[in-house]
Protein backbone atom coordinates (compact mmCIF):
# COMPACT_ATOMS: atom_id res chain seq x y z
CA UNK A 1 0.00 0.00 0.00
CA UNK A 2 1.37 3.31 -1.11
CA UNK A 3 1.78 6.51 1.58
CA UNK A 4 0.82 9.97 0.56
CA UNK A 5 1.65 12.54 2.84
CA UNK A 6 0.10 16.02 1.57
CA UNK A 7 1.75 18.85 3.90
CA UNK A 8 0.96 22.38 4.10
CA UNK A 9 1.21 25.65 5.55
CA UNK A 10 -1.92 28.10 5.78
CA UNK A 11 -2.57 31.06 6.77
CA UNK A 12 -5.89 32.06 5.50
CA UNK A 13 -7.09 28.50 4.96
CA UNK A 14 -6.61 29.24 0.86
CA UNK A 15 -4.01 26.70 1.23
CA UNK A 16 -5.20 24.37 2.85
CA UNK A 17 -8.20 24.04 0.70
CA UNK A 18 -6.04 23.38 -1.88
CA UNK A 19 -4.48 20.55 0.18
CA UNK A 20 -7.68 18.73 0.67
CA UNK A 21 -8.47 18.76 -3.39
CA UNK A 22 -4.80 16.95 -3.60
CA UNK A 23 -5.74 14.81 -0.83
CA UNK A 24 -8.68 14.16 -2.43
CA UNK A 25 -7.10 13.31 -5.52
CA UNK A 26 -4.31 10.93 -4.14
CA UNK A 27 -7.60 9.09 -2.72
CA UNK A 28 -9.07 8.50 -6.02
CA UNK A 29 -6.36 5.56 -6.81
CA UNK A 30 -6.97 2.35 -4.76
CA UNK A 31 -4.94 1.60 -2.15
CA UNK A 32 -3.20 4.57 -0.99
CA UNK A 33 -3.07 5.44 2.46
CA UNK A 34 -3.21 9.27 2.55
CA UNK A 35 -2.89 11.58 5.51
CA UNK A 36 -3.24 15.53 4.88
CA UNK A 37 -1.39 17.69 7.82
CA UNK A 38 0.12 20.84 8.14
CA UNK A 39 3.39 21.92 9.29
CA UNK A 40 2.91 22.66 12.78
CA UNK A 41 1.34 19.03 13.16
CA UNK A 42 4.10 17.26 10.80
CA UNK A 43 7.24 15.69 12.50
CA UNK A 44 10.17 14.20 10.70
CA UNK A 45 9.02 10.44 11.28
CA UNK A 46 5.49 11.63 8.63
CA UNK A 47 8.30 12.49 6.04
CA UNK A 48 10.36 9.05 6.69
CA UNK A 49 6.71 6.98 6.55
CA UNK A 50 5.63 8.05 3.36
CA UNK A 51 6.25 7.50 -0.19
CA UNK A 52 5.07 10.52 -1.85
CA UNK A 53 4.59 13.78 -0.37
CA UNK A 54 3.02 16.95 -1.94
CA UNK A 55 4.04 19.92 -0.48
CA UNK A 56 1.93 22.89 -0.81
CA UNK A 57 2.50 26.82 1.11
CA UNK A 58 1.08 30.20 0.57
CA UNK A 59 3.75 32.37 -1.56
CA UNK A 60 5.75 34.66 0.54
CA UNK A 61 7.56 37.06 -1.03
CA UNK A 62 7.55 35.08 -3.98
CA UNK A 63 9.15 31.46 -1.69
CA UNK A 64 7.34 29.09 0.66
CA UNK A 65 6.91 30.23 4.13
CA UNK A 66 8.90 30.47 6.66
CA UNK A 67 7.48 27.58 8.26
CA UNK A 68 7.84 25.39 5.38
CA UNK A 69 11.28 26.04 4.75
CA UNK A 70 12.40 25.68 8.36
CA UNK A 71 10.57 22.30 8.35
CA UNK A 72 12.80 21.32 5.40
CA UNK A 73 15.44 22.73 7.15
CA UNK A 74 14.75 20.64 10.40
CA UNK A 75 14.29 17.36 8.11
CA UNK A 76 17.66 17.56 5.97
CA UNK A 77 20.75 16.52 8.59
CA UNK A 78 18.66 13.53 10.21
CA UNK A 79 16.91 11.97 7.03
CA UNK A 80 20.04 12.53 5.52
CA UNK A 81 19.96 9.80 2.72
CA UNK A 82 17.24 8.08 3.83
CA UNK A 83 14.51 10.29 1.64
CA UNK A 84 15.96 9.25 -1.43
CA UNK A 85 13.62 8.27 -4.26
CA UNK A 86 10.55 9.33 -2.38
CA UNK A 87 8.48 11.21 -5.03
CA UNK A 88 7.25 14.83 -4.54
CA UNK A 89 5.44 17.74 -5.66
CA UNK A 90 4.75 21.05 -4.89
CA UNK A 91 1.13 23.39 -4.44
CA UNK A 92 1.20 27.07 -3.43
CA UNK A 93 -1.45 29.80 -3.44
CA UNK A 94 -0.78 33.28 -3.80
CA UNK A 95 -2.80 36.33 -3.63
CA UNK A 96 -3.25 37.11 -7.60
CA UNK A 97 -1.87 36.16 -10.59
CA UNK A 98 1.72 37.00 -11.09
CA UNK A 99 2.53 36.52 -7.31
CA UNK A 100 5.24 34.23 -7.66
CA UNK A 101 2.80 30.99 -6.98
CA UNK A 102 5.44 29.10 -9.42
CA UNK A 103 8.28 30.45 -8.30
CA UNK A 104 6.70 28.81 -4.90
CA UNK A 105 6.56 25.54 -6.60
CA UNK A 106 9.88 25.60 -7.45
CA UNK A 107 11.22 26.67 -4.37
CA UNK A 108 9.93 23.83 -2.94
CA UNK A 109 10.40 21.07 -5.63
CA UNK A 110 14.17 22.72 -4.90
CA UNK A 111 14.05 22.02 -1.42
CA UNK A 112 12.86 18.23 -2.23
CA UNK A 113 15.27 17.19 -4.46
CA UNK A 114 18.36 18.39 -2.40
CA UNK A 115 17.13 15.71 0.00
CA UNK A 116 17.12 13.27 -2.74
CA UNK A 117 13.91 13.27 -4.18
CA UNK A 118 12.33 13.01 -7.16
CA UNK A 119 9.88 15.29 -8.48
CA UNK A 120 7.75 15.66 -11.59
CA UNK A 121 5.48 18.02 -13.43
CA UNK A 122 1.86 17.51 -15.01
CA UNK A 123 1.89 18.41 -18.47
CA UNK A 124 -2.27 18.21 -18.17
CA UNK A 125 -4.60 21.48 -18.49
CA UNK A 126 -7.05 21.74 -16.17
CA UNK A 127 -8.99 24.55 -18.06
CA UNK A 128 -8.80 26.83 -20.86
CA UNK A 129 -4.67 28.22 -20.58
CA UNK A 130 -4.57 26.26 -16.68
CA UNK A 131 -2.02 23.96 -15.96
CA UNK A 132 0.57 22.90 -13.50
CA UNK A 133 4.12 22.20 -14.93
CA UNK A 134 5.57 23.05 -11.77
CA UNK A 135 2.57 22.48 -9.64
CA UNK A 136 -1.13 22.78 -8.84
CA UNK A 137 -1.53 27.07 -8.32
CA UNK A 138 -3.98 29.64 -7.99
CA UNK A 139 -4.84 32.96 -6.61
CA UNK A 140 -6.74 33.21 -3.60
CA UNK A 141 -8.75 30.47 -2.18
CA UNK A 142 -9.13 27.29 -5.10
CA UNK A 143 -12.90 28.17 -6.04
CA UNK A 144 -12.89 27.97 -9.78
CA UNK A 145 -13.10 24.05 -11.48
CA UNK A 146 -10.09 24.56 -13.26
CA UNK A 147 -8.32 25.27 -9.47
CA UNK A 148 -10.13 22.54 -8.18
CA UNK A 149 -9.43 20.26 -10.40
CA UNK A 150 -5.05 21.64 -10.82
CA UNK A 151 -5.17 20.13 -6.99
CA UNK A 152 -6.83 16.77 -7.42
CA UNK A 153 -5.02 15.99 -10.53
CA UNK A 154 -1.84 16.48 -9.07
CA UNK A 155 -2.59 14.14 -6.14
CA UNK A 156 -4.11 11.84 -8.29
CA UNK A 157 -0.73 11.75 -10.39
CA UNK A 158 1.35 11.36 -7.17
CA UNK A 159 -0.66 8.85 -6.65
CA UNK A 160 -0.11 7.07 -9.65
CA UNK A 161 3.60 7.51 -9.76
CA UNK A 162 3.94 5.82 -6.03
CA UNK A 163 1.33 3.43 -7.23
CA UNK A 164 4.00 2.52 -10.41
CA UNK A 165 7.14 2.95 -8.40
CA UNK A 166 6.68 1.69 -4.94
CA UNK A 167 3.90 -0.73 -5.18
CA UNK A 168 4.60 -2.14 -9.12
CA UNK A 169 1.69 -1.37 -10.56
CA UNK A 170 1.89 -0.48 -13.79
CA UNK A 171 -1.44 -0.37 -14.46
CA UNK A 172 -1.50 2.78 -13.17
CA UNK A 173 1.49 4.29 -14.80
CA UNK A 174 -0.37 7.74 -16.13
CA UNK A 175 1.53 8.21 -19.26
CA UNK A 176 2.39 7.19 -22.82
CA UNK A 177 3.57 3.53 -21.40
CA UNK A 178 0.02 2.32 -20.31
CA UNK A 179 -0.29 2.39 -24.16
CA UNK A 180 2.35 0.05 -24.75
CA UNK A 181 2.52 -3.36 -24.81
Amino acid sequence: MGKILVLYDSKTGNTAKMAGHVAEGARQISGMDVRALHVDEATLEDALWADGIATGTPTYVGLASWKMKKYWDDLSHPTWGKMDGKIGCAFSTAGGWGGGAELTCMSILIMMMNVGMLTFGVTDYTGHQFTLHYGAVTAGSPREDAAIEAGRRLGKRLAQWVAVYVDGRQDQHPGPMKDRN
